[in-house]
């Protein structure tokens, strides 16, 4: 509680010593923001987004990286993160645990408000845990982060206790997510329908518009005064608006940012990330999720890769580097491990990944995969060796697209039918749902290595309410859950990492998965200053930003 409280009184004495200063975005190429205009106060920014448009703003409903997006400006959660995984005050000032790790207190902001007006105090905690663990919200990542608090206590307005059925090491990490961030009582009161349309938070922003298909319109809340970790000011944001558009063509988006018709845009072709990198008047923002890697996961649940060498045999045969050099023009590397590389219990074992046909084609004929049909497929029983792998486009950009289809060819070399359906999410969510997969792209996003007991424990299988289940792999092993849950419970941070290494090695060695790289998250920006990404989901925030003259 102690460091806490340290961390936050850090935090207002420089804030109170600021002066106007030009604010740089944090990320490795800050430099190349136009240094030659000089930022104003004011007007309205325009971002422009590739990701799929939410079917409601509210991120406690379902609970994608698209809602945190555009939640980020809106909607704050109780505590942040900074680039090396120390927790940061927020909504929340000051926290401390019990012995027994069963209780937590949280002492809260006393002078912050709900754009509605509504104090933000305990009993806001407590209606916003409930809402997101009631199944008629249908929530699934912010569900699954918060299964452990069994209830809420109501302390007194600054205080509330959180009463856990089991220790979670991973409820701070948890609690810094956009999808557990905190809103306005009286505005879930209204029901989903309102609220997914504008969800109310304590943020520097408010939803004033949503236009399907076409933008969702945030106007400045004038009276915000949380103090926000890393903030580089106190106060209201200098923009007076954001226009979040939706334009799902890469080329469409690049073509506006580079035109001046916007000034943001995410999910950048590769040659544009690399061409930003280079120099010039576009800036790149690289902000890697964090969670796990973009992967391909293979379902052990079901024929054949219930059988561990048809798993390996797969992996072997794959050979991905040449696809991710050429297609991503040197922006990406290549990941050994189940994590991204912006989490520091992150564990890599390339030794488990080399391409060798030879020992799939053994592997292969071990399994009993030994016969061909005419068109050079192996056959088991009369039955092809057949990967059903359905693709979100809403999810994985053209340069992925290309690294599937060459994986695609490179595994019917050794006799696997691999074949590809592009859907949108929501066929996408359809047929993982049936189980009409073999291998799959699925990318998660949540703070900390405890998205490893999301995706492989064994209780990861279970739907959660929103209908979602997110261990794709299908993997049932008592020992990793055993494993994942002893990482969960304890307080001991030597022993965690140790378990969550053994966690990863368990996955990796199983064949479960074929990882890829960082979950890509570049943002180009032109005409700007002071954007900023959280360290806890990256998302960008503008409450810093500023229009150049």
């Amino acid at each position: 509680m102690l460091a806490a409280r340290r961390a936050l009184t850090r935090r207002r004495a420089a804030l109170a010593a600021l002066v106007p200063v030009l604010v740089l975005a944090s990320c490795a190429s800050d430099p190349a923001e136009s240094a030659s205009t000089t930022p104003r106060d004011g007007g309205t920014l325009v971002y422009a987004t590739g990701d799929a448009e939410p079917s409601c703003l509210d991120p406690h409903v379902g609970g994608n990286y698209p809602q945190a997006l555009i939640s980020t400006h809106v909607l704050e959660p109780l505590v942040g993160r900074d680039a090396d995984g120390e927790i940061l005050p927020w909504l929340a000032t000051a926290w401390e645990v019990s012995p027994d790790a069963l209780t937590w207190d949280f002492t809260l902001a006393d002078d912050v408000a709900f754009t509605d007006g509504t104090p933000f105090d305990a009993e806001a905690v407590k209606v916003n845990v409930a809402h997101l663990q009631d199944p008629a919200t249908g929530s699934s990542t912010g569900y699954l982060a918060l299964a452990k608090v069994a209830e809420v206590e109501v302390v007194d307005a600054t205080h509330a206790r959180f009463h856990l059925s089991e220790p979670d090491s991973a409820l701070l990490e948890s609690l810094s997510q956009q999808w557990t961030a905190i809103q306005s009582p009286a505005g879930i009161a209204r029901g989903t329908e309102a609220n997914c349309a504008a969800p109310v938070g304590t943020g520097p922003f408010v939803v004033e518009s949503w236009t399907p298909q076409q933008q969702v319109d945030l106007v400045r809340n004038d009276d915000y005064t949380t103090v926000a970790p890393e903030a580089e000011h106190a106060g209201p944001a200098y923009l007076d608006r954001i226009v979040w558009r939706f334009i799902p063509d890469a080329a469409t988006r690049y073509a506006a940012l580079q035109s001046g018709e916007v000034h943001v845009i995410d999910n950048p072709q590769p040659d544009a990330v690399a061409s930003a990198q280079a120099g010039g008047d576009i800036t790149d923002i690289d902000a890697p999720r964090p969670g796990s890697v973009n992967r391909i996961e293979l379902n052990s649940g079901q024929a054949p890769f219930d059988d561990v060498r048809v798993r390996e045999a797969f992996i072997r045969a794959a050979d991905v580097d040449p696809g991710i050099e050429t297609l991503y023009a040197g922006t990406v590397t290549r990941s050994y491990s189940p994590l991204s590389s912006s989490e520091p219990l992150a564990t890599s074992d390339d030794s488990l990944f080399g391409t060798d046909t030879d020992a799939a084609n053994a592997l292969l004929d071990a399994a009993g995969w030994t016969a061909r049909d005419g068109d050079g497929y192996r056959t088991k029983d009369g039955a092809r060796l057949t990967l059903r792998f359905p693709v979100s486009t809403n999810q994985s950009v053209a340069a992925e697209q290309s690294l599937f289809e060459q994986i695609q060819a490179n595994a019917r070399s050794v006799g696997f039918e691999v074949v590809i359906t592009p859907l949108d999410l929501s066929g996408w969510y359809g047929a993982l749902a049936a189980d009409e997969y073999e291998i799959v792209s699925a990318p998660y996003t949540k703070v900390g290595p405890d998205v490893l007991r999301i995706l492989y424990h064994s209780d990861g299988i279970i739907p959660a309410p929103s209908g979602y289940f997110a261990n794709h792999a299908k993997i049932t092993d008592p020992a990793l859950d055993d494993a994942l849950d002893r990482a969960a419970a304890t307080t001991d941070p030597a022993e965690r990492a140790a378990l969550y290494a053994q966690a990863q090695q368990t996955v990796l060695e199983g064949f479960y998965l074929l990882p890829l790289y960082d979950q890509q998250n570049h943002f180009l920006s032109r005409g700007t200053t002071g954007i900023r990404t959280l360290h806890t989901v990256s998302t960008p925030t503008f409450l810093d930003t500023r229009l150049a003259s």
